[in-house]
């Protein structure tokens, strides 16, 4: 069965990577680790938004925040720790990998790490508008 996508019309050019990018966020996306997003606009008109991530159990040196491609990747590696003997073991070391495509211009300002959450800080500066004349030739 052929999908059809709402990139394919024929004004939209070039877009063909942005939707590759949302199917792979979609076959990747599970319920664990859990997150909230806020979006505040600044009176500058900056949009700010604050990713957070509950990540309660990892440490700094197990998580990992990397932007690549217009692509925020959060990912987590808990090991277990071989000398351990559980007589219960309900807290899982998992790893998780959590992907969030964002728009051109989005900038990752900043990540802590507090209290079981991971906060990640972006930034959308205005974009100002431009406008640019073609010059059409005759051949």
């Amino acid at each position: 069965m052929s999908r059809i996508s709402v990139f394919s019309a024929p004004f939209l050019l070039g877009f063909d990577a942005f939707e590759e990018r949302i199917d792979r966020l979609a076959r990747s996306a599970d319920g664990y680790p859990p997150y909230n997003i806020e979006r505040n606009l600044g009176e500058d008109g900056v949009e700010r938004f604050l990713i957070s991530i509950a990540v309660a159990g990892f440490s700094q040196a197990e998580l990992d925040v990397l932007v690549e491609d217009n692509q925020l990747q959060v990912r987590g590696r808990q090991k277990d720790e071989p000398g351990k003997d559980y007589l219960h073991r309900g807290i899982a070391a998992r790893q998780f990998q959590r992907s969030f495509l964002l728009a051109d211009g989005m900038e990752v300002k900043d990540a802590t790490l507090g209290h079981g959450m991971l906060v990640i800080e972006l930034e959308r500066p205005r974009a100002a508008k431009i406008a640019r004349k073609i010059d059409i030739r005759s051949l």
